[in-house]
């Protein structure tokens, strides 16, 4: 059996290397995006004019509060004619509640015109999303809109995948504490590493 002591340095051990981990990965994603995220309100003159929603959570035909967010910024962004056409991406499975269909519906429902909206149900994450725009759709740059904390890692994801994106941060103010405690969480200890191994593996 372990002793005590060694047990002690083995969990010590164990905490440094993670805790490199995260600084070195998020330091990573951090200069892959530098310059190119911006707020909803600040998206510049001549950006691209097709934009990105990710999918996330919906729940009983209904946009979560993070997708609902991004979907918003979508919205204005075409009223504002800063956009005319709307990628919508994610898990179009019905055991995940049909995110795409559910985006689209939300969509249609704000004025958007159906044929300005197109459809990708095999968006299962953010790599194959970035991956899917530039083979499936040929998407060569785009606006890509998420949360804050997903943002950077889906501006280095498109880059490496041959998509020039430019980041725009949806807003969040409904959503939970624990909610964006968590995902924070998840980006730093799993998201980020495992994007920084996807877009090597793309290049």
């Amino acid at each position: 059996m372990l002793s005590r002591r060694r047990f002690g340095l083995l969990v010590l051990l164990a905490v440094v290397v993670v805790e490199v981990l995260v600084a070195v990965t998020s330091a990573w994603v951090a200069v892959a995006s530098r310059g190119r995220v911006v707020g909803s309100d600040e998206v510049p003159d001549g950006a691209p004019h097709t934009v990105i929603v990710l999918g996330s959570k919906v729940d009983d035909g209904q946009p979560g509060d993070y997708v609902r967010a991004r979907l918003d910024v979508a919205v204005d962004l075409y009223r504002e004619r800063r956009a005319d056409r709307i990628l919508v991406s994610g898990n179009d499975a019905d055991d995940a509640g049909n995110e795409v269909r559910v985006m689209r519906a939300y969509l249609e429902s704000a004025g958007i015109p159906p044929t300005a909206i197109v459809d990708d149900g095999l968006g299962l994450n953010t790599a194959a999303t970035c991956e899917r725009a530039a083979d499936r759709f040929g998407i060569r740059s785009a606006l890509i809109v998420t949360q804050n904390f997903h943002v950077g890692r889906a501006v280095m994801l498109c880059d490496a995948y041959g998509l020039d994106a430019t980041g725009v941060i949806a807003p969040c103010g409904h959503c939970s504490i624990f909610s964006v405690l968590r995902n924070h969480l998840r980006e730093s200890l799993g998201s980020r590493p495992r994007a920084v191994v996807d877009s090597l593996r793309a290049r």
